[in-house]
């Protein structure tokens, strides 16, 4: 008995060195063997599992808006009163739903080049209204009149249409109309050929953004989905220094690795500029 309980014992510490010696040398090999995987199914290339979420996101993405109703539009316009306003909001509309489209490689430059198609779906569920709901606002087009004509005879045109329409600089808009669009009654009187339709986001559906040109990661993973150029080119135009460049992704998705110290900077086609975001706390979703 006792030499089978050595023996026993003997065989359990073997084996548990073994395995020991196993784990430490197979927990490198893993390390290895997980990085490798992670680095061939993140390049944006057909057959990778990134490039299928890529093409089309797998998770929903929604933008939500809040709306300054003005409280006081006749004091402000009779008396020059200071302006009151409520925000009102959020207003969510799901977007990014659609799948890329004109997707191009060019294994030269190892980049990928696409046309990112605009749709939003508004979600009554996580909206504090509908798109029905009116506010009072700036009559964008009566505002923008005197500073872009500031010629008095111009201007004296222009009033004459202001007031032929009934405009004022105040005006009662649905949410649908503010964001997306409506017919304004004074710019339909300018016998000039312009636009007559104003909105803040107009025009968006059935429209798309880009062209944009991304690296695919092909020869380095650290600059996958990260934009070279949009439209052409890599700076705007726009902002002066800095401000003006091109860089970062399109907040699709990001290169792996990424560390928390790092800041995620993203280009946004809607401001017209760059912005980044950086790391304050962890949280979870999981609910028990």
């Amino acid at each position: 008995m006792g030499c089978n309980r050595n023996c026993g014992l003997v065989a359990g510490a073997v084996i548990g060195a073994v395995l020991a010696v196993f784990g430490g040398i197979l927990m490198p090999v893993g390390d290895m063997l997980i990085e490798k995987t992670i680095k061939k199914e993140v390049v944006l290339e057909e057959g990778t599992i990134a490039f299928k979420n890529w093409v089309k996101t797998g998770t929903d993405v929604y933008r939500q808006f809040w709306i300054f109703d003005v409280q006081n539009p006749d004091e402000v316009t009779v008396n020059s009163s200071k302006i009151k306003v409520k925000q009102r909001g959020p207003y969510t509309y799901r977007v990014r739903y659609l799948a890329k489209e004109n997707i191009t490689q060019d294994p030269e430059t190892h980049t990928v080049s696409f046309l990112q198609p605009n749709g939003a779906i508004f979600e009554p569920s996580l909206s504090v209204g509908t798109e029905d709901d009116t506010f009072t606002i700036l009559n964008l087009a009566v505002a923008a009149a005197p500073q872009l004509y500031p010629n008095t005879f111009m201007q004296g045109i222009l009033n004459s249409f202001i007031k032929k329409s009934k405009s004022s600089m105040f005006q009662n808009r649905t949410l649908k109309e503010l964001l997306w669009g409506y017919t304004d009654p004074f710019l339909n009187l300018v016998p000039y050929p312009i636009t007559t339709t104003i909105g803040v986001f107009y025009p968006y559906n059935n429209t798309a953004d880009g062209i944009y040109k991304v690296f695919n990661g092909k020869d380095d993973i650290s600059k996958v989905a990260i934009i070279d150029t949009y439209k052409g080119r890599k700076n705007l135009s726009y902002w002066s220094s800095y401000c003006d460049l091109i860089n970062g992704t399109d907040a699709a998705s990001f290169p792996p690795f990424v560390e928390k110290t790092r800041v995620l900077q993203f280009f946004s086609s809607d401001i017209c500029r760059k912005t980044c975001v950086h790391f304050t706390s962890s949280f979870s979703t999981w609910k028990s």
